[in-house]
């Protein structure tokens, strides 16, 4: 037994000496309060962050972390796979102990079962032995690692601090990365997040542009912005910063189940009291996590003496008003390619490879170390046959999940009815994930931008019988881009000596383009709320039916050069774009499932649609009596197709009349004779994957307002007079009943800005 004394008074010596230091500040800080039932979690990590390194690690329990069964250290040359095969075996040993205990046996114990059985109170139950024979977990040590990632965040802390500081957020969050990246910039996580804040592609897209061009997740000082957004949406939607940070590992929409399950916000009963298949060990512990990381992070000298932290780097920045080819604007900057690569890490390997130019708009940024001029005047220096009026084509497409061939061909401006005939396809709702698209192009180079044209400042002063047409031609822009940039509501009012600004950045201050111009607004609301045509002309009361309306279609549809109607948002599908890409096996849902959650995860499929929708709070699940909460941009024509029945069959199991409207908020009851409940929670979360998957490829959240409802506002009105979908309008006020708008009522109306061209 004097082994067993031994770890209990050195864990005992551990919880005296760091409270000296973690309760002190924890007392001082109700931002992030620190409840003494999860102090022992909250020491566990810190143990893990200051003192066991990846050479090692602890073996213990899952639900209780006081209880450390046993440290294991590996050797330098031991592989990944014996370290496995280390852990492993020492696991069994340990769930053997614990499940003979769990047995009733107390006497002729050897040391080894003595003390383990000492790590638990003296009336111990077999019960709870055996339980705990099922929880051995071992926790990989991250000292090392946290200690060289305090080092890293010199380049980046005092820049983090001030986004913080300028969005009025608490500047405790700084120490966030230290959980997720160890403020490594470059770092992919196993289900694909990226870069020092972690975002998922999905996520991602909300606050940057993501894509095949520039993954802005990957630049430190653009992502730290958008992580700020991501966590103010949080507070505003969970209501606590504990649950805040929470949600940025296990979703705003996780987080708002777990409140209304428990009927609390208290982040100590969640993490003790909440069960879900997709609250698991990180989500529960991640909150403990960022608290043991900010006590180590403001307290490193004390856990690993004094550091030298990596300086900040001096940067100079510039709006590319051209598309350019790296090779070439590193040369006409003065810097080696690699340089210029390693300064702005969110352009892609197409960019580097030179199958794509930089594009117009990019932010270029350089240490101002590197640099033998002002990058203004490298600039004005290239020569104009440098300066490229358009991208390159993209010769293929390979569908990824969530696409639609409206969106695909959206995003190339195409139309659909071209990229139809070009592959082939015999419906334009038939594509599959992985599935090569060929994309007309016409090979010949991009053209030069006529610097003529433009006089200093950016502007382009319009010519007696010039149109929209003609100018966006000889600027190499798109008509609805030049016509966004300049406010201009109508395509055929322009003038001789009218100014035109050829970028946003060359508008004044006082001149924002925040929003879409306006027929552009109308399209995108008509389309991103529209879904399948509904069988029930009275399926809903939103502002969805009015988008039915031939006008509004009308609206959302532009002429074309060559004659032909076509959209120039990616929101010019009424079909039903849940359904564009559906895996032809048809998968039963478990019968332990628990239907109260988000997502009946019966396949990766649909744990994957789950955490794309991580930052979306509304609830997609069905409950175990059968029902489901109708969301924004869902009509019963929705909910019947996804469950492959007729929308009379729902109003008939539902007792509504014809004519009654379909409100969100309302439960229904859903009739499961012909799908089961996992595969319509997959259905119905791809709908809305596929929905806010178009909207973020074109547009990303910039920020958040406040507006006061007036007598006669309605959500279609809000909507369109914001520029966004009423399904986003909904998601930052949740709980806000949309079909009964009270004036007085504050809403936070998220402000939108469409991405550069790729």
């Amino acid at each position: 037994m004097n082994c067993n004394y031994l770890v209990v008074a050195r864990h005992l010596f551990c919880l005296l000496l760091l409270s000296a230091i973690g309760p002190v500040a924890a007392s001082a800080d109700t931002t992030f309060p620190r409840p003494p039932g999860l102090e022992p979690n909250v020491q566990f990590w810190i143990r893990i962050y200051s003192e066991v390194d990846t050479q090692g690690g602890l073996i213990h329990d899952a639900s209780d972390l006081r209880i450390v069964y046993d440290t294991v250290a590996f050797s330098k040359r031991q592989s990944s796979r014996s370290r496995t095969r280390q852990t492993e075996a020492r696991k069994k040993q340990i769930a053997g102990i614990l499940r003979q205990l769990g047995r009733g046996r107390r006497s002729g114990l050897s040391q080894e079962s003595q003390r383990i059985l000492a790590l638990f109170p003296d009336d111990v139950s077999n019960r709870t032995l055996k339980k705990a024979a099922r929880q051995v977990r071992f926790q990989l040590g991250q000292a090392n690692k946290f200690r060289a990632g305090i080092v890293r965040s010199g380049a980046w802390r005092d820049h983090i601090k001030a986004t913080l500081r300028e969005m009025n957020l608490p500047i405790g969050l700084s120490s966030l990365p230290h959980v997720e990246s160890s403020f490594t910039p470059t770092a992919y996580s196993r289900v694909g997040a990226a870069g020092l804040w972690q975002f998922t592609r999905a996520t991602g897209r909300r606050y940057m542009r993501v894509d095949h061009v520039i993954d802005e997740r990957l630049d430190p000082y653009a992502a730290t912005r958008a992580a700020g957004q991501l966590l103010a949406a949080n507070k505003l939607i969970t209501g606590t910063w504990p649950l805040a940070i929470t949600a940025y590992n296990h979703g705003a929409s996780g987080m708002r189940r777990a409140t209304r399950k428990l009927g609390t916000t208290d982040i100590e009963t969640i993490v003790r009291r909440y069960k879900s298949r997709t609250f698991g060990f990180a989500s529960r512990n991640f909150y403990v996590e960022f608290l043991a990381a900010r006590q180590v992070d403001m307290n490193s000298s004390h856990y690993f003496g004094k550091l030298q932290l990596t300086p900040p780097e001096q940067h100079e920045t510039i709006e590319l008003p051209f598309y350019a080819r790296s090779s070439e604007l590193a040369e006409a900057i003065g810097v080696s390619h690699d340089q210029l690569r390693e300064a702005n890490p969110a352009l892609s390997k197409l960019v580097w490879s030179e199958q794509k130019f930089i594009p117009r708009g990019y932010v270029l940024r350089m240490p101002t170390a590197n640099l033998p001029r002002p990058l203004a005047a490298s600039l004005e220096a290239m020569p104009a046959e440098r300066h490229y009026a358009a991208q390159t084509p993209d010769r293929t497409h390979r569908v990824r999940r969530g696409d639609t061939l409206s969106g695909i061909a959206a995003r190339y401006s195409t139309s659909v009815h071209q990229l139809a005939s070009l592959n082939k396809l015999r419906s334009r709702n038939r594509i599959r994930v992985g599935q090569v698209l060929r994309l007309p192009s016409g090979g010949r180079a991009p053209r030069a931008v006529d610097p003529k044209v433009i006089a200093p400042g950016g502007v382009y002063t319009v010519r007696r019988g010039d149109s929209i047409s003609r100018i966006a031609t000889r600027l190499g822009m798109s008509e609805n881009e030049l016509l966004a940039i300049n406010d201009l509501r109508n395509r055929n009012r322009i003038y001789p000596g009218q100014s035109l600004f050829v970028s946003a950045s060359a508008k004044p201050a006082t001149t924002t383009t925040a929003r879409p111009a306006a027929d552009e607004r109308t399209a995108a609301i008509a389309a991103a709320t529209t879904g399948p045509a509904s069988a029930d002309p009275a399926a809903s009361k939103t502002p969805t039916r009015a988008l039915d309306e031939p006008a509004a279609r009308a609206a959302a549809l532009t002429k074309q050069p060559g004659g032909e109607r076509a959209t120039e948002n990616p929101f010019d599908e009424p079909t039903p774009i849940a359904l564009a890409i559906v895996p032809e096996t048809k998968l039963e849902a478990p019968e332990t499932i628990d239907q109260d959650e988000a997502a009946a995860l019966v396949d990766d499929d649909t744990r994957e649609l789950a955490r794309d929708l991580q930052a979306d709070p509304a609830d997609y699940s069905v409950r175990k009596d059968g029902t489901i909460e109708i969301q924004e941009a869902e009509t019963l024509g929705h909910i019947a197709e996804w469950l492959d029945v007729r929308a009379s069959r729902l109003r008939q199991l539902n007792r509504m009349r014809y004519a009654t409207p379909l409100e969100t908020h309302t439960r229904i009851e859903l009739d499961f004779s012909r799908i089961d409940r996992g595969e319509f929670e997959r259905r119905r979360l791809e709908h809305h994957r596929a929905l806010q998957t178009v909207f973020f490829e074109r547009f990303e959240i910039t920020g958040t307002r406040t507006h006061v409802i007036r007598r006669g506002d309605s959500v279609w009105n809000l909507s369109r007079n914001a520029g966004i979908p009423s399904w986003l309008l909904q998601q930052y006020n949740p709980d806000l009943d949309m079909a009964a708008l009270r004036p007085g009522a504050e809403l936070t109306v998220p402000e939108i800005r469409r991405h550069g061209d790729s």
